[in-house]
């Protein structure tokens, strides 16, 4: 589901893998076939952080991964990846999504 070069995995304390799955799985709307799936999606959010895509451009290829226009749903899957997977990437994300605006008519 994610290209491109790969994302130099830190080594993530075991209790924050833990909370990116258990937060990208109970919650509906990403239904991940697997773990593995949900932490492949997951690090390939922070490969593109760490490549400089920014937030709108991810947004906007999260949202066409789970067919939705939900902002909520994206912010939350992207946010979930950098606080819980990269969090070394926070604050690279948040000036990438400082002016972010949802296009209008968006949202649930």
């Amino acid at each position: 589901m994610v290209g491109g070069a790969p994302f130099a995995r830190a080594d993530v304390q075991p209790d924050k893998k833990l909370a990116y799955l258990i937060g990208v799985t109970t919650r509906p709307g990403y239904n991940f076939a697997s773990a593995d799936e949900a932490f492949e999606y997951g690090y390939g959010i922070c490969a593109k952080v760490a490549r400089g895509v920014g937030y709108a451009q991810l947004m906007a290829e999260v949202q066409a991964d789970f067919n939705t226009s939900d902002d909520y749903q994206g912010s939350y899957l992207i946010s979930q990846a950098a606080n819980e997977l990269c969090p070394e990437l926070i604050w690279q994300l948040r000036n990438s999504a400082a002016h972010y605006r949802p296009p209008a008519g968006t949202g649930p």
